[in-house]
């Protein structure tokens, strides 16, 4: 766990490096306590400038062996690098820390004013142009995201539809809890997959939440630690999931827009040309792997490897997957 003492000299020593001698820095602060890595706010103050940031660190700046698929650092920092080339907003990054410096494992980036609680993008006034301009933004941003060269960055994990299919299904068997419309979800997806598309660079998790939006739209995209070679299409999909609109579900795109919008802004700025249709085997698949996740924080509730009232409020939201899984196919059924 990290201490504002442990960071505060190293930060400094960077920021004098950075910035020049005489940078002050200020206001350090933790954002947030996160299990997989630490969020820090600062300012460096430098020539009378003020220069808002963000840290990136692991927990006491030590990276522990992941057992999950999430990327490390060092990849999120080349991931936001190599996206800042391809003219996607994402916060742009200064300093990436090496483990056993005195700093450890981190990087610093830009902070990007805006906000990123989807409830508060949805229905604020402040956000009401903006809400105009997002589907497009969506569209665009994904587009730059899928045209990155994957042979110039880190290793990625690899994970296409028929692998998450596999990978959901074996840990929602682990829970020995059959759910009908879960079984449904996983029969049909596997008997209607289909054909791979050609692997992109995929953000993993591009949904509000993990988008900051001012009131002109998109700022930048956020939380890079899922991302993976994949098919566009998952990413599409994913705004799409109405867990992600936060209650506007008559707003296919996150609770905001139209899909078609958002396709024909993909395909303009250079992605492949697809039709809603072919959004649906995704968006089912995105519904259920996020019902599983949800069987999953309620199981770490309930056996305490995460005693917190988060968890097992998330994990309640299993039957609100159902429905949702209910009504996509109840929607193919209808424009069958």
């Amino acid at each position: 766990m990290g201490t504002n003492v442990e960071i505060e000299k190293p930060l400094s020593q960077w920021a004098s490096a950075h910035f020049g001698a005489g940078a002050e820095l200020k206001a350090l602060k933790r954002l947030s306590g996160g299990a997989s890595q630490e969020t820090w706010a600062f300012e460096v103050v430098a020539g009378g400038v003020t220069h808002p940031l963000i840290l990136r660190r692991a927990p006491g700046g030590v990276a522990a062996a992941r057992s999950s698929e999430a990327v490390s650092l060092a990849t999120e920092a080349a991931l936001l690098g190599a996206t800042t080339k391809a003219g996607v907003r994402v916060p742009e990054v200064l300093y990436v820390s090496a483990p056993g410096s005195a700093l450890g494992e981190a990087f610093v980036m830009r902070r990007v004013a805006g906000e990123t609680l989807g409830r508060k993008i949805l229905r604020d006034e402040e956000f009401a142009v903006a809400r105009t301009r997002l589907t497009r933004d969506c569209g665009e941003a994904l587009a730059g995201i899928h045209a990155v060269p994957t042979d110039g960055l880190p290793e990625l994990p690899r994970s296409l539809g028929e692998d998450q299919i596999a990978k959901y299904e074996a840990i929602y068997r682990g829970f020995d809890l059959p759910r009908p419309v879960f079984e449904l979800a996983f029969s049909w997806l596997k008997a209607n997959a289909p054909k791979p598309a050609k692997p992109v660079l995929v953000h993993g998790d591009f949904r509000l939440g993990n988008l900051i939006v001012d009131a002109n739209g998109l700022g930048a995209v956020l939380d890079w630690e899922l991302a993976h070679a994949g098919d566009p299409r998952e990413d599409i999909a994913w705004v799409c999931v109405n867990s992600w609109r936060f209650g506007q579900s008559e707003k296919r795109v996150g609770g905001f827009g139209d899909l078609p919008e958002m396709l024909d802004a993909y395909a303009a700025a250079g992605g492949a040309r697809f039709t809603p249709d072919e959004i649906d085997w995704w968006e089912i698949l995105g519904s259920l792997k996020w019902g599983v996740m949800c069987m999953i924080m309620y199981s770490a509730y309930k056996t305490g490897a995460d005693p917190s009232v988060e968890r097992a409020a998330i994990g309640r939201r299993v039957s609100e997957n159902e429905i949702d899984l209910i009504n996509l196919f109840e929607g193919l059924r209808r424009h069958a």
